[in-house]
């Protein structure tokens, strides 16, 4: 059954945002940033007794801890630069923390895999003045990375994947990936970055994170659903993205990021498709609309409104489908 859960960047959570968190019905905590476990700052990867305390700490509100991150792999070791090596360390012994913790989903990133010089970012301004995010592309940009370029940096990546890989077996934990925000011409993890790494790796321990904007972002409803029937039917998605785009660099050069209701791609029939390959991890509404009343750290205004649509949703769906789609 699908979870609703939110990405939070900081383990130093205060105890009224993890109330708003209960009230609103959430069901999960995806922790997104690999440097703010408790530890990492320290020795280069977290501490088990204060994971499994942050861990008690959030099952004490009626929630889990869904996602963590591996602490994030350099621009410096990407280049293969010396003194680097240590990275890969740290990911692996974080990785077993993670797994002796009882923490089975783990992301992790790759510097480089962005090209944010071929696009210019700007503040949409949708219903009401609320702000969100908009690219759009330079025609006059430098070139994406060469083909030796790009050869390059997968080696580096297949060195990861090739140490963390048997280790994931081992602890029986899921590796995942994100796609490139944003998807332009070539990025890693892109469709065909996805196919690359579930045919060198085909292993039941690595998956992705299907971030449906930004795949709509690359190409609309379409590519989406198309995308959702590939990586669904083998079982790959282990994590959903749920955010909705206007335009796409395919068909406008440029997107914006819209509330749930206010895109060009229909929610719930993406929900639906994720329905009917068998999907039952988490629907994280991500990349939340500034609202007028959103000031503090976390824009709570925008994530009740995520948060309720997303529930309103999944309970439609149980009603059309007959069949529970989510956990109350």
């Amino acid at each position: 059954m699908m979870r609703v859960s939110i990405q939070v960047k900081s383990c130093d959570l205060d105890d009224s945002d993890l109330k708003q968190m209960c009230q609103l019905g959430v069901d999960c905590l995806d922790l997104t940033m690999g440097g703010s476990f408790p530890g990492v700052r320290e020795q280069g990867y977290p501490d088990l007794d204060r994971l499994l305390q942050l861990k008690r700490r959030i099952r004490s509100f009626g929630m889990e801890i869904n996602r963590v991150t591996l602490p994030d792999f350099s621009e410096a070791f990407m280049l293969d630069n010396p003194g680097s090596e240590q990275e890969l360390e740290h990911a692996a012994l974080a990785l077993k923390v993670f797994s002796e913790a009882g923490l089975t989903l783990i992301r992790q990133r790759f510097a480089g895999d962005v090209f944010p010089h071929m696009a210019e970012n700007y503040s949409a301004v949708h219903r009401g003045g609320s702000i969100a995010r908009g690219e759009t592309l330079l025609r006059s940009a430098n070139p994406a990375p060469t083909i030796e370029q790009l050869a390059g940096w997968w080696r580096r990546f297949d060195l990861v994947y090739g140490r963390l890989v048997p280790l994931a077996e081992e602890y029986n934990v899921n590796l995942v990936v994100h796609p490139s925000d944003t998807p332009h011409h070539n990025t890693p993890f892109g469709g065909l970055g996805f196919h690359r790494i579930i045919d060198a790796y085909p292993s039941r321990n690595v998956g992705l994170i299907y971030c449906v904007g930004t795949r709509g972002e690359a190409g609309g409803t379409p590519l989406v659903l198309d995308e959702i029937y590939q990586y669904g039917r083998k079982d790959k998605i282990r994590l959903v993205h749920f955010r909705n785009i206007r335009g796409s660099l395919a068909t406008a050069g440029a997107f914006e990021e819209a509330m749930l209701d206010d895109g060009h791609m229909n929610m719930a029939r993406i929900l639906l498709a994720l329905h009917k390959v068998g999907y039952n991890g988490c629907i994280n509404p991500d990349h939340i609309t500034s609202l007028e009343m959103d000031r503090g750290a976390i824009p709570w205004v925008g994530w009740a409104y995520a948060v309720g649509y997303v529930k309103a949703l999944l309970a439609a769906l149980t009603e059309f489908t007959g069949e529970a789609a989510w956990r109350n």
